[in-house]
């Protein structure tokens, strides 16, 4: 069994890699709907939430078929297939003749041998997951037409060093700039940092249920903890929203996801002692020293 996550991206105010929060998630069965079909569910469930926004969905390159899909005021942003079959966008009909008009124009390279004979690269700076990077970015209006009979824009981004391949992405929105689309795309990174942090300090994966309803309860419980502990720890002050350095990395100048569940474990754990023992136990240093101690750890 898999799961379709759709997490909101949040830029925390310390900067850096934004956060990927759930928000609404689907369980795919066997036999059951596809991930596709899951995914289009998830997002027409939110736009009904939200009738007057307007939404960016970034997926993977096996999402990218959403293109195609009838989700409104909905931009997609995703990898496309490098060998995927695209065409110019039909010629204008000049005069009314016989047969209908054409639905696409001539057929394009295969875009590893399109990005080959492009002449006109624009050099570009933008933020990928936290560090600034430069690229060089090729944009053209594209019919994909095997998976909309809407227009895309298509981007091509190449390593100025030569050290990457040449990378392909599209958006349905025309008024992004490459830059915007290469930044929303590496943002999606969020969601694998979402999954990992479940599992490693919420234990997403260890319950032990295969039947009814209780492997989307216990994967929901989980992914909701996430989100509940970030927004918790987002809406202290900036004074309470601290974190350890540890001398092996000294580096460190912002918090993760063990930063903000510990600082959640010591709040949680000093109203127990407050109710035990008094208010006066909190401030005794033996007290300090055990929940510095303890709650990094569990």
């Amino acid at each position: 069994m898999n799961l379709v996550v759709l997490t909101l991206q949040i830029q925390p105010p310390w900067g850096g890699e934004p956060l990927g929060l759930p928000v609404d998630m689907r369980l795919h069965r066997k036999n059951g709907p596809t991930l596709i079909e899951l995914a289009t569910e998830l997002i027409k469930e939110v736009k009904q939430w939200f009738p007057e926004k307007q939404f960016r969905v970034v997926g993977d390159g096996f999402y990218a078929t959403l293109a195609g899909k009838a989700l409104g005021n909905v931009t997609i942003i995703s990898r496309i297939r490098r060998d995927a079959n695209l065409y110019d966008l039909p010629p204008k009909r000049k005069r009314k003749g016989r047969g209908r008009p054409r639905t696409k124009g001539k057929k394009l390279a295969r875009l590893e041998k399109m990005a080959a004979h492009i002449q006109n690269w624009q050099t570009i700076t933008f933020r990928q997951r936290s560090r600034t990077v430069k690229r060089m970015v090729y944009t053209r209006v594209v019919l994909w037409y095997k998976v909309s009979r809407k227009p895309i824009l298509l981007v091509i981004s190449r390593d100025p060093d030569g050290k990457e391949k040449d990378d392909f992405f599209f958006t349905t929105d025309f008024t992004m700039a490459a830059a915007e689309v290469l930044e929303c795309y590496n943002d999606r990174w969020a969601i694998e940092e979402t999954f990992k942090n479940t599992k490693q300090f919420l234990g997403g994966q260890e319950p032990q249920t295969f039947k009814s309803q209780g492997p989307e309860r216990a994967a929901g419980l989980s992914l909701w903890l996430y989100s509940f502990v970030w927004l918790w720890y987002l809406n202290q002050k900036t004074n309470n929203r601290y974190f350890i350095v540890q001398p092996w990395n000294p580096l460190k100048t912002s918090p993760s996801f063990a930063d903000a569940i510990a600082c959640l474990r010591r709040e949680l754990w000093k109203e127990r002692i407050n109710c035990m023992f008094g208010k006066s136990a909190v401030h005794d240093k033996n007290f300090e020293f055990l929940l510095d101690a303890l709650a990094p750890a569990a």
